[in-house]
């Protein structure tokens, strides 16, 4: 079976990787080997771009190589992403792996609200694709938060609500980005130790508004593949999504394409089919 491409990898040159010069150097090389090794034909590096200082953490919250990151105030001070490096970082490999299409990406945090400080940084037109990520939401503190913060101040519904109300907020508000990622961000962090299994159709209707909107915008949702669930390709086609991307959210090179074959079958049983190129929108 043809692997579809990974359109959502990050390398060294992601700030949460811990940086060129940490102990993620030469990931994206090692990635490109990986990728020929499974027979992956083609992957996008969607690194991140995110700016500091306008979110808020917890120590707990932050893995070991990100709690140098934060200020005494709590907010997140990492670096920005260094265009110019990652641009000379990929074409210096695409000779190397002349088998395997390497494409330039970024996901993009919080685009309706960060569209002037990413225009001075980058331009966006000059990337293959741009994800669109809601990572962090503002529910009162002044300054925002990822899901797993909120859940320690917030009822877990209620966190779960504002993220999900936030999509459309989002989709109108930008038009940097091609496609929406992990849609269930916020559920990865969900407090069940506490509240119990995340039930999705609890929040049923929320998820679909916020798939419509997408959808209504001609955007692509992407089939992130950390973790597989059913009722998304079936509600996303449902309220009239017509393409997907599939996405590892990778940041190690061993992640790179897992689950694939079952996301395809997955995507395939509603409808979905290949495009002409491997990195093409699946569509239906």
């Amino acid at each position: 079976m043809k692997l579809p491409a990974d359109s959502h990898v990050h390398s060294e040159w992601s700030w949460d990787t811990g940086g060129p010069t940490s102990v993620a150097a030469g990931r994206m090389r090692a990635t490109c080997v990986q990728a020929i090794r499974i027979g992956l034909p083609a992957l996008t590096f969607t690194e991140h771009l995110d700016f500091p200082g306008t979110w808020r953490s917890r120590s707990e919250d932050l893995m070991s190589h990100q709690r140098g990151f934060l200020s005494s105030a709590g907010g997140v001070e990492h670096p920005l992403f260094d265009a110019d490096g990652y641009f000379e970082a990929i074409d210096r490999l695409r000779p190397e792996f002349p088998e395997l299409d390497i494409r330039t990406g970024v996901e993009f945090g919080q685009p309706h609200l960060f569209a002037d400080d990413a225009a001075a940084l980058t331009d966006l037109a000059a990337l293959d694709l741009v994800l669109g990520s809601l990572h962090t939401l503002d529910m009162g503190s002044g300054l925002r938060a990822e899901p797993v913060t909120l859940y320690a101040e917030h009822p877990a519904s209620d966190v779960m609500w504002a993220y999900l109300e936030e999509v459309p907020r989002m989709v109108d508000g930008s038009d940097s980005f091609a496609v929406f990622t992990h849609i269930d961000y916020a559920a990865r962090t969900w407090p069940s130790w506490e509240v119990g299994p995340f039930e999705p159709r609890v929040f049923e209707e929320g998820f679909r508004g916020a798939m419509r909107s997408i959808a209504a915008s001609g955007r692509a949702l992407e089939m992130n593949t950390g973790r597989l669930w059913s009722w998304i390709p079936q509600w996303w086609a449902e309220e009239g999504g017509r393409a997907v991307t599939f996405g590892s959210d990778a940041h190690t090179p061993d992640a790179v394409a897992r689950n694939f074959p079952e996301a395809t079958a997955m995507l395939e049983h509603y409808g979905f089919r290949a495009g002409a190129n491997s990195w093409d929108l699946w569509t239906r």
